[in-house]
């Protein structure tokens, strides 16, 4: 499928998505994870967990970093790599730990330091703090951490490890996961 998708881009920009493919897939796994989060976190949120907005977000985060290990291992950092399995999924639980309190600071704030939650504000102010602390900021400020966390520690080049089983991505090599 992403072949698919880099056949039909006009020269300049195949040659810039070949040259940061890397990028862009985790931003596309990061946006199936952003829906995996934000799916779990307002069926939380609207439902059981209504008085524990926190909870929720930590919750829809757990789930989504779950998602988010196996789809950036088996596909957007499958060149790089070797650790074994169980060191890099370690690796990879701590560094989502950090981001995992660094997406949920900002909706922790909003709430509890700025107290925007009902009744010093309306439901509709208090959702929209809600969503913009939680699902735009936190989220950002996350992907940020993580994109280059991963990279430094958690999935490093390969190259710059020594006897590194998985060879090194060429701009005419082509990707078989879909």
């Amino acid at each position: 499928m992403a072949n698919a998708v880099l056949t039909r881009l006009p020269k300049p920009l195949h040659a810039l998505a070949l040259k940061h493919r890397e990028v862009l897939k985790f931003a596309a796994v990061g946006g199936t994870a952003f829906l995996v989060d934000n799916t779990v976190f307002y069926g939380l949120k609207l439902t059981i967990l209504e008085p524990k907005p926190v909870t929720a977000k930590v919750i829809a985060v757990l789930m989504a970093t779950i998602v988010s290990y196996v789809l950036n291992r088996e596909w957007s950092f499958r060149t790089r790599g070797g650790h074994e399995r169980r060191h890099e999924a370690a690796l990879f639980f701590l560094v989502s730990g950090i981001g995992l309190v660094l997406s949920s600071a900002p909706l922790w704030i909003s709430r509890y330091v700025f107290r925007l939650e009902t009744p010093d504000v309306s439901l509709v102010t208090q959702e929209i703090a809600d969503f913009v602390s939680a699902q735009i900021i936190g989220t950002l400020i996350a992907m940020v951490f993580r994109f280059w966390a991963l990279r430094k520690w958690v999935f490093p080049d390969e190259k710059a490890q020594s006897g590194s089983v998985l060879p090194a991505p060429t701009p005419d090599s082509t990707d078989e996961a879909a």
